[in-house]
């Protein structure tokens, strides 16, 4: 099958893309448990994103498995062809010369590592949202938690399925912060790299 796949060259590419929008295109990513606050911040941080002109694109967890990911279960299996998917997709992103956020559980190193290799590592920022289970459980936003504890949910990230925490990733965030500064500290770090 590979054989009879031949890709075209098109005349517009990335770096076409990226001048035309006056900025450089990356893929920033945030993973953490559920309920960490992941989708909160990456919303703050495409907002300001979007203030000062710059084209972006949000992937979030929930969103993707309702649509290209909803024939995937939470098996672990399943999981690291959710988060595969993911990675190719903020790929076409990135080449179409947007920031991506992406706010995803991706609870496996392994995955991860595949998503920064699908974008580039040039082109993706880790965002490791470290909030902690006792905390998530208590703010429980989608009830996951209560139900996972009460056996209806079966691989629940954090209770019954492992979390691989980051090993290097850009920025550490906890939830002492504030969403605004989470935001801030995402935007100081991601300014320059914003610049052709």
């Amino acid at each position: 099958m590979e054989e009879n796949i031949i890709r075209h060259d098109y005349k517009i590419g990335a770096n076409e893309r990226r001048k035309a929008n006056g900025h450089n295109s990356f893929l920033i990513f945030f993973t953490g448990l559920s309920g960490s606050g992941k989708s909160t911040i990456a919303n703050g941080v495409e907002q300001k994103l979007f203030e000062e002109g710059i084209k972006t694109y949000t992937l979030d967890g929930d969103n993707v498995r309702k649509g290209i990911n909803k024939d995937l279960t939470f098996s672990p299996k399943d999981r690291s062809e959710n988060n595969r998917r993911i990675g190719e997709v903020a790929n076409l992103f990135v080449d179409a010369g947007l920031v991506v956020l992406a706010a995803f559980v991706a609870p496996f190193i392994k995955d991860r590592k595949m998503i920064k290799e699908a974008v580039g590592e040039d082109n993706y920022v880790e965002v490791f949202v470290n909030t902690s289970l006792e905390e998530c459980e208590r703010r429980d936003v989608k009830g996951l938690y209560k139900k996972a504890r009460k056996g209806e949910i079966k691989d629940m990230t954090g209770i019954s399925s492992p979390y691989e925490v980051p090993l290097r990733p850009d920025i550490v965030l906890t939830e002492k912060e504030t969403v605004e500064e989470a935001v801030n500290k995402i935007y100081e770090l991601i300014r320059p790299k914003l610049q052709l």
